[in-house]
Formats: C-alpha cells, structure tokens, sequence
C-alpha cells in the first residue's frame, strides 16, 4: 500500500523574535514504525514550500496514495499580539488531496489529541487519532490494506459514525522502539534552521508539575518518574545523537523535553554520557544542543555538566509566575526556585531564555509591576512577556474561563483563545509594549 505522510506545520518563529523550523519528529517516528517491506512511503513536509497547496497536489497526483497520514503539531503560535490558526491549513491540505484522490484521510499528533472530536468535525478526515500512534498508526495502515475495518479494538481511534464522531476509549501509546525514518525529509535544510534537529530524550504526561509547590523535596515527585509516560533509554539518545552526526553531519540538535532537569539524575547522566561519547563542549568536533528547563529542581552540578556537554541555551519554561493572590506561597516558592534557577544559569555561564505571562486570573497592576521587576532582577538572554493565557482544554485557566464566562464551551479552544484578567485588559497590551521597547531583550507575545 502506498502511504504518504504530511506535516502540515508551517510557523517558522518562537516568540515572534528566534527563527525556529522544527523538524517533523513525530511524523518521522510514525514513518519509522511502518513496514517499509510491506508499504511504500513517502513523506511531504511543508514547512519550507513556497506553494504548499500546489506541491500536495503534484505529489498526490504523482505518488497517487492510498492513505495520506497527515500530522498537526501546533493548533495555532500561541500568541496573542499576532495570532495565527493553524487548521485552516490542514484543511486546505486535506481538499488538495480530495481533489486528486480517493486516498483514506487520517489525522494526527499532539494538536489533533489536544480536541479530536472538534478537530475531526473541522477537517472532516476520514479517520483519526490520538495520542502517540506509531503502533497504531502502523496496525490501521496494514488492516486498511488487507480490508479489514479498522474501528474496532484500536484505543484512541477517532471516526464518524451515523453523523456523529466516535472516538474509541483510550490513548495511542508508543514504545518509541524503533528509530524516525529521516531520509524522506530535507535534512539539508533543517541543518540551517532554527535551534537544530529534534531528539526524544522524555515525554512527559500531557503537562509536568508547574512549580516546586507540587514537587515535595524539590523534586521527589518527579524523580521517581512519576510524571514521565516515555523515558527513553540514555543509550539509544546518544547513539542517535551520534547517528545525525555520521549520516546527516548535523551537530546541532534540540532535546525534546519539557523539564530536561527532571528527574535531576537522569539529566547528569544523559550529560555525562554525552560527555564521555566524545561529542562534549570540549570535543574535536563538539555537538551543540538546547533544551528546555523546568525553573526548579536544578543544581550546580548540572548546570556545569549541561556546558560541559554542549549545551547552548536553555528555554526556562513553566513556573506560572502566578498573580493569583490566592495562591498565597506557592506563587512566592515558584519565583524564589525560578530566580534560584536563573542564577545558576548566571553563575554557570549557561545562556537561558525566561518567559512571563501577563493577565492571568487574578492580575493587577500591582502583579505586573512585581512581574516587571522580577525580570529587571535576570540576565536572560531573552525574556518572553507573555500576554494573556493561551487556554488549552482541561486546564485550570480554562475551566475559570468557563466560570466567568469568557468562554461558553471548551470547544471553542479550537481557535486561538486567550483568558485575559478584566482589571488589566483595558490597558496592558500598550503597557508592556512601552516596557519591552525600553529593554531590547524583552520580547513581547
């Protein structure tokens, strides 16, 4: 069976200001899971297209597939000052291929997870689904070829069903056991882009804790792994990081792990096999990699093994920074772990970017001003303010969204949406543009 891979994502900017091109790691895992004995593959990635509908439309009229898998990384940028919704994309995607073909339409990754139901009414693909799919998306490809119907028994399967959407209990979980398939993508191109190619070290529930608050001991929840659904093996990071380098020569790679520093171990080791591979700070030919860092749970130590092996920049991500007065201490223990996190940074010589988000529940004009002064206190090299929460469905700024009827459904979270504090929305988007022109490391999204 012939099967065509599409990465629909196209934002090529992190916070409006890094130039950030991601390369579509999900959609080469799916790829990596098929039997390349068993079905014919291609991929199509149109992050770099100049005319993306007309380049669907060649490859499917040429490749003439029997399922085009498509994947959805992002539902919009996230941001407020200049929002941009992905889907209409995909869905302009999914018509090229209606218009050539009769191949069956499946959709997928971590935006289509984040809503199926909405996303699958929105797109109007034949199937899809949800949650890490590389083994379920190879078992619905080798039933659809055999004519087997695919709806029954594999969890996470979204399709329509006497005009309504049904989605099948469970998630698609994945042993990420076999390797990204890489040779259908311009890795050429991806050399040049942004903060390097992306390698799964750990994937985490969904969301991992948001501040020391919910990490007893700074970080026992998350040491005993608590949080994590993927922990890849240290050994199979390295071999791949080693992999890039002899088949692609690409040194430069973005470690896909929202809290790299949890659990802290695990993060000394990965360093210290890094460092031992040869392929360290201090190498002939040292790799250079970024990452992400949850604002606590952190040590000097790791500071100094993460420069040692390489590390660039860290994105300091999570600590909700919280205005909440309710929130009493937790909010005061997120800032002091979060200013605890960046001096180390600081100290260690570790470049890092911080974020603050601005018009959460609970704002005033007394929280932006601590907020504002909070940053005046770090040395980042970029600081990201925020403006309004980006809802996601199922969280708790969403559910107050509800509460105070900012919002009348979840579903509307297919489009950007944003909770913005009543007592600062009149004024805080012309505030914090005086503040971030006044500070050329600020930037506002």
């Amino acid at each position: 069976m012939r099967v065509l891979l599409i990465a629909t994502n196209r934002h090529n900017r992190l916070n409006s200001r890094m130039n950030a091109q991601p390369l579509p790691i999900g959609l080469a895992y799916i790829a990596g899971h098929l039997d390349a004995a068993r079905h014919e593959i291609r991929m199509l990635d149109l992050m770099f297209a100049d005319d993306y509908r007309t380049e669907v439309r060649l490859a499917v009229r040429e490749f003439q597939p029997h399922l085009a898998g498509i994947s959805l990384r992002n539902l919009s940028n996230h941001s407020y000052i200049d929002p941009q919704w992905a889907l209409p994309i995909t869905k302009e995607v999914i018509d090229a291929i209606r218009a050539e073909s009769g191949a069956t339409i499946v959709c997928g990754g971590p935006a289509f997870s984040l809503l199926p139901r909405e996303c699958f009414g929105y797109l109007q693909p034949d199937l899809g689904v949800v949650g890490d799919a590389g083994e379920t998306f190879a078992e619905l490809c080798n039933r659809l070829e055999v004519g087997e119907p695919p709806v029954y028994g594999l969890p996470g399967l979204v399709y329509a069903q006497n005009g309504e959407v049904k989605l099948n209990e469970g998630y698609c979980v994945s042993e990420f056991a076999k390797p990204p398939r890489l040779d259908g993508l311009d890795m050429d191109k991806y050399r040049q882009a942004g903060f390097g190619i992306g390698i799964l070290t750990k994937l985490g529930s969904f969301s991992y804790p948001t501040g020391p608050a919910q990490v007893p001991g700074g970080g026992a929840a998350a040491e005993n792994g608590a949080d994590w659904r993927v922990i890849r093996p240290i050994d199979e990071v390295v071999a791949e990081v080693k992999e890039m380098e002899e088949r692609y020569g690409l040194r430069k790679v973005f470690f896909i792990d929202n809290g790299f520093n949890l659990p802290l171990e695990h993060a000394k080791s990965l360093c210290r096999a890094l460092i031992d591979a040869g392929i360290g700070a201090d190498s002939p030919s040292p790799l250079h990699w970024n990452t992400c860092l949850a604002p606590f749970g952190c040590d000097a130590e790791l500071i100094g093994l993460m420069k040692r092996a390489g590390c660039a920049l860290t994105l300091m991500t999570g600590g909700r920074g919280s205005s909440d007065p309710h929130d009493g201490d937790s909010a005061g223990l997120e800032e002091e772990a979060t200013l605890e996190t960046a001096r180390l940074c600081e100290e260690g010589g570790l470049h890092y970017t911080i974020t603050r988000t601005f018009g959460e529940p609970g704002e005033t004009r007394a929280s932006v001003e601590h907020k504002l002064a909070f940053l005046r206190r770090l040395n980042p090299a970029l600081a990201n303010l925020r403006v309004g929460v980006s809802l996601m469905p199922g969280t708790p700024t969403a559910a107050r969204a509800l509460a105070e009827g900012q919002i009348a459904d979840e579903s509307e979270l297919l489009q950007p949406t944003f909770y913005l504090a009543e007592e600062v929305r009149p004024w805080i988007v012309d505030y914090l543009k005086e503040q971030t022109a006044a500070n050329p490391r600020w930037n506002l999204w």
